[in-house]
């Protein structure tokens, strides 16, 4: 999160900090009342049945497979879509769910998890049930009555309020094996934090745990004390987050990495907040680190919150500012360094895009690329940010795209197709036909940060990685509301993609020209096509859903849309990314390989190891001729 637009804490006056008490303890900047049911009923919004059942064991067991041996079965290639001209549509899924969402996690009882700063002031919806005011650390202990993270029922539309203790401010994120959500560090008194949240527990609220990560996740400077019919912390404008990222390993830990002056990463276990923290310096974060200028406040970076990706040799690659490598995370030892990628600067501030493209396990090694597209120039933060200059300029964000297979020690950057419209802050999403993603939010001038970015890209792009050179976007059609800073978009179990969050001001500003946006909208790629709704393939919920590695095992399912063959079935496998500034950590999609294909069932293969899927909760889809049908949660391991 980018530093408010003042100038250093010496100049300020008693009136401006009189000013920022009353903003802090004062109203919701015009949000509309509080209002109960749907939009902001303070309930857990669970459909009769409760919530996705959580698989315990493997009663019945799964068909028998000689090992993790794929040789001799089709490997299937999308490509035999149904074409259809539908460019999507947009709906309103929930008009003021109160709390804006800088993180975001689906988690596998159907709830997404967003969650904001809790130091910066109140947001729009008071903290549940009625009357809790539990007195804040963050705020010197007074009281805070307002909610900072909610759990929303994807499929109602309904929410609750989430206790949330520390401050995760720019923390990052992911899922343990067990399907619980795990937050790290933040700022302030959650620097050095790992909060969980229960996905059991249908009214949980995070646990945290206090100073136990090796480094900080936040690079603290001087506090000032002022006082004000009571004693407040303000932190300095030179305090700031770690910006971290996260990729969960093969057993299922997580590598906690990089951030503000945090040359470094760390390993977080599975299923458990009591262990030893240990560091591994990085060098790397620091050579790709554009230094600080003198002044508070004054940093540039442009490696925050590094692109990291997990490789099917159990090695992870990392990409920071303009260049990457592979190292082994259980020795810091770097594998190989990738050459420069020319044109720009791809991390926060300028946020482009990147993501792991579609694997298809096949038997032998398994190829993996990476794509990687849009950002801004290494000086666009410079010049634009109200630290750095007064002639504040917004500059096009880049249209550049380029492509490397990672799991090749000879390759180089390859030049991809250009996109049709610049973009910096967007979303790179998955889609679960295994041969599309779909590119949307973000601005096309300027750069992350408060008040940094203006024009916003409504023009969602669908991205087919596999066509000819020059077909390989398709414009879809646009929102009405801007998605700038702090804005997330992530893929859910029905194809629906779940867009919520903006909020480019260091407080909730309903009336700015982006205003902090709390509307939650939801977008139906071009499969959701009504005239393709008889194609939709059923899974029946007698499928099997504990997956072994390596294993067969069999889906049930129905095919409205005609008789199905192993041309037109494709089976994938989706891992729920935790997004927060634009990056879906974790993000990843498995085109799994088909033996059997009939009317009425599916035989395949699970993953062969945790290199290539880590364990825990996974969406796994059917699809038929290029259409999805709904899809289940299964457990891989």
């Amino acid at each position: 999160m980018a530093t408010p637009s003042s100038t250093s804490l010496r100049r300020l006056r008693l009136p401006l900090f009189v000013a920022f008490l009353i903003t802090a303890a004062g109203p919701t900047y015009g949000a509309p009342p509080r209002k109960t049911g749907k939009n902001l009923g303070n309930n857990n919004g669970a459909k009769k049945g409760g919530p996705v059942p959580v698989p315990k064991n493997n009663k019945g067991g799964p068909l028998k497979a000689p090992g993790n041996n794929l040789g001799g079965m089709p490997i299937p290639v999308p490509g035999n879509d149904i074409e259809t001209q539908f460019r999507g549509s947009w709906a309103i899924d929930n008009p003021n769910a109160g709390v804006a969402a800088m993180q975001f996690q689906l988690m596998p009882n159907n709830k997404a998890v967003w969650f904001d700063t809790t130091s910066l002031g109140p947001s729009a919806r008071i903290l549940g049930p009625p009357g809790n005011c539990p007195k804040s650390p963050e705020l010197n202990f007074a009281p805070d009555c307002f909610a900072h993270a909610i759990a929303y029922d994807v499929e109602t539309g309904q929410s609750r309020t989430i206790y949330l203790d520390g401050e995760p401010w720019c923390s990052s994120g992911h899922l343990w094996p067990n399907g619980d959500l795990v937050a790290t560090g933040g700022t302030r008194g959650g620097s050095r934090s790992v909060r969980t949240l229960s996905m059991a527990n249908p009214n949980a609220n995070f646990v945290e745990k206090k100073n136990i990560l090796a480094d900080k996740r936040c690079h603290l400077g001087s506090i000032i004390q002022f006082f004000f019919f009571f004693q407040i912390s303000l932190i300095s404008f030179d305090s700031l987050c770690r910006y971290s990222s996260n990729v969960v390993l093969e057993d299922g830990s997580a590598v906690v990495c990089g951030g503000r002056n945090s040359f470094s990463y760390e390993i977080v276990p599975p299923n458990k907040l009591e262990f030893a923290p240990r560091k591994f310096n990085l060098p790397f974060l620091q050579e790709t680190t554009i230094p600080k200028k003198p002044g508070p406040g004054m940093y540039i970076e442009n490696n925050l919150y590094p692109f990291l990706f997990l490789v099917p040799d159990g090695n992870v690659f990392l990409f920071a500012n303009d260049r990457g490598i592979i190292f082994n995370p259980r020795t810091g030892t770097i594998v190989r360094q990738f050459p420069k990628l020319p044109g720009g600067a791809r991390n926060y501030p300028p946020s482009g895009m990147a993501a792991l493209l579609p694997i298809t396990l096949i038997p032998g090694n398994i190829p993996a690329e990476v794509v990687i597209c849009g950002g801004n120039t290494e000086n666009a933060y410079a010049s634009v940010d109200s630290k750095h200059t007064r002639n504040r300029v917004f500059t096009p964000a880049l249209r550049d795209c380029h492509r490397i297979v990672v799991t090749n020690p000879a390759s180089t950057w390859v030049k991809e197709q250009d996109m049709p419209s610049g973009r910096c802050m967007g979303d790179l999403v998955h889609l679960p036909t295994g041969n599309h993603l779909l590119m949307l939010n973000g601005a096309q001038k300027g750069v992350a940060g408060w008040e940094n970015a203006m024009d916003p890209n409504l023009t969602p792009v669908l991205y087919m990685p596999n066509k000819p050179m020059g077909q390989r976007f398709k414009e879809m059609a646009p929102t009405k509301i801007a998605r700038m800073y702090h804005s997330v978009a992530a893929l859910m179990p029905d194809g629906k993609i779940l867009v919520a969050g903006s909020n480019p001001h260091s407080k909730y500003d309903t009336k700015a020209q982006y205003p902090t946006e709390l509307r939650v909208e939801k977008f139906s790629p071009h499969y959701l096509d009504p005239a393709l709704a008889g194609k939709r393939p059923v899974i029946a919920p007698t499928s099997e859903k504990v997956l072994k590695y390596g294993r067969e095992f069999r889906i049930t399912v129905k095919f409205p849309g005609g008789p199905a063959n192993v041309q037109d079935v494709t089976v994938t496998l989706f891992y729920p990314p935790f997004t927060t500034h634009g990056f879906s950590m974790n993000q990843r999609l498995l085109i799994l390989p088909l033996k059997v294909v009939t009317n009425d069932f599916i035989t395949t293969v699970a993953p062969p190891s945790g290199k290539i899927a880590p364990p825990g909760y996974y969406i796994l889809f059917v699809n038929f001729r290029g259409v999805p049908g709904k899809g289940i949660w299964v457990h891989v391991d």
